[in-house]
């Protein structure tokens, strides 16, 4: 289980880097990251960045295909 997932459009890794980095920004976490590392963040950390993630990923393929019709 050790093993990352990587994305599965080779292109999409630093633009997944990139809105990680702003995310955490965004939340106030960004100082933790460079204080702690990665390695050491809490799961609820994590989870919190992952999460907003997801939701602005999502928000933006609706907003992708709400252009295409």
């Amino acid at each position: 289980m050790g093993d990352r997932q990587r994305p599965l459009l080779p292109n999409a890794e630093k633009a997944l880097d990139r809105l990680k980095f702003e995310v955490a920004e965004d939340l106030g976490l960004d100082d933790d990251i460079d204080q702690k590392g990665w390695a050491n963040m809490t799961t609820r950390q994590v989870g919190k960045i992952g999460g907003t993630m997801v939701k602005r990923l999502i928000k933006r393929g609706e907003q992708a295909l709400s252009e295409d019709d």
